[in-house]
């Protein structure tokens, strides 16, 4: 019988952090929106200057989802301090390799981060999904997060255009 479960990152977690955070982005590169979310200071540097970022910051949580103790998935989140004093948990990374998907390690890392962030007295947790991608807009709204926004975006910069 297999176990799902998440724990807190640490130290002893860099090297596959490092690894898991490479293969998100490899992953979500790609994707409509994924170079310029990328892009943004929040997830800028390689996946090694972001997990030493992520596991020092004092403003952010690791977590570490597993399968019979083998990591396989991780989660970053951070602490936003609003302008009325109050916190909200943002959700900046969720990712479990695409073979241990639809098991549980998510919902495990999710519902670690939703009792932290409770334990942090956040008014509520924020995550993105990227347009298009309808398996992660899907596995939120189950947990009971739900729209509160929509980002548009127009690009300036020119198309490039294939020629045959």
């Amino acid at each position: 019988m297999t176990t799902t479960a998440a724990r807190l990152a640490d130290e002893a977690d860099l090297s596959v952090l490092t690894d898991l955070i490479d293969a998100a982005w490899s992953e979500q590169i790609d994707a409509r929106g994924g170079s310029l979310l990328h892009s943004t200071a929040q997830r800028s540097g390689s996946g090694a200057d972001r997990a030493q970022a992520a596991l020092h910051s004092a403003h952010h949580t690791v977590w570490m989802g597993t399968i019979d103790s083998t990591p396989i998935g991780y989660g970053v989140v951070r602490l936003d301090r609003l302008s009325n004093g109050e916190d909200l948990a943002v959700i900046e990374d969720l990712f479990v390799l695409e073979d241990a998907r639809q098991i549980g390690v998510g919902e495990e890392m999710t519902s670690a981060i939703t009792s932290w962030a409770i334990e942090h007295r956040c008014i509520g947790i924020d995550a993105v999904a990227l347009p298009g991608n309808r398996h992660t807009k899907n596995f939120f709204e189950m947990l009971g997060l739900t729209a509160r926004a929509i980002v548009v975006h127009k690009s300036l910069r020119p198309v490039e255009r294939i020629s045959e």
